[in-house]
């Protein structure tokens, strides 16, 4: 496959028109429709399904673009760091990074360390820690800021130096709002929007003991936002990290006994490092 084709594929995938996505592209309708059919007979798959005013993709249209995705940002990634590979202190770092208090450290070594070194950039991704390990092990992403639990076998890694601490959030006017600290038993009858990772599960599990599977879980979430939404919204208690204020209606109560939550930067193993990454590894060694 051409990463050029590939491209192709993805703009008409997006606007979804043969005619508006050659004119983005600067290409004629008759070379664009042409490369697609070519790209459908090496595939040996039907991408699209073609209508009178617009096409969508099949099933295997739908997998291409994910897969086409990955492969055309690998490849620009690839060739911005070989540009760079003379020029130490000049160009991009991709960090994924989950929703905890260790992103604040985070960020301030990266506005010191930009202030150093303004040639080199940064490209964060937000997202939950299997989605960062997915994208690190493709090559999509240099470091990845996670939490505990986390299988790091596979990474080299910095242990950041703070605990995240674990409570729930609730609308102000919540009937458990106006206490200091909330117990498994107070959560019983509650609905609660829990976190969907399993190995995280499994640790808020052991802290409910036999209450956990007579919980009423209304939800699950990955990104902290969208579960302070439906917490403001009414749905129930969230279950998540003290991150601080986000909507001004909720209220975060800590659990007890107390349950906290590390967290750790990583990058993976045995792999060669770009020199920026390295310089800039090493300066969060040094600073924390």
């Amino acid at each position: 496959m051409d990463l050029r084709v590939l491209n192709y594929f993805l703009m008409v995938a997006r606007e979804e028109n043969i005619t508006k996505a050659a004119s983005l592209l600067h290409v004629t309708q008759p070379t664009l429709s042409r490369q697609l059919m070519q790209l459908e007979e090496e595939l040996g798959v039907k991408l699209f399904e073609r209508g009178k005013h617009n096409i969508r993709l099949t099933e295997d249209g739908m997998l291409l673009r994910r897969r086409a995705q990955e492969l055309v940002t690998l490849a620009d990634k690839t060739k911005m760091e070989l540009q760079h590979k003379e020029e130490m202190f000049s160009g991009e770092i991709s960090i994924g990074c989950g929703e905890t208090k260790s992103m604040s450290i985070l960020s301030e070594n990266i506005v010191s360390f930009h202030q150093k070194f303004p040639m080199i950039h940064f490209n964060v991704y937000s997202a939950s820690a299997d989605d960062i390990k997915e994208r690190i092990e493709k090559g999509l992403l240099d470091i990845g800021l996670l939490t505990e639990p986390v299988d790091i076998s596979k990474y080299e890694f910095i242990r950041m130096p703070i605990k995240e601490r674990w409570g729930i959030l609730v609308r102000s006017d919540h009937p458990l709002a106006q206490k200091e600290y909330v117990e498994p038993k107070d959560l019983k009858d509650m609905p609660m929007i829990m976190v969907r990772r399993e190995l995280v599960k499994n640790e808020l599990a052991s802290w409910f003991g036999d209450i956990y599977e007579s919980l009423d879980i209304a939800a699950t979430y990955n990104l902290i936002i969208n579960a302070a939404n439906m917490a403001e919204k009414g749905l129930g208690a969230a279950l998540c990290f003290d991150l601080g204020t986000l909507f001004d209606n909720l209220r975060f109560i800590p659990l007890s006994p107390r349950l906290e939550t590390g967290s750790v930067l990583v990058w993976k193993k045995n792999q060669t490092i770009s020199s920026i990454q390295s310089l800039f590894l090493q300066y969060i060694r040094n600073t924390l």
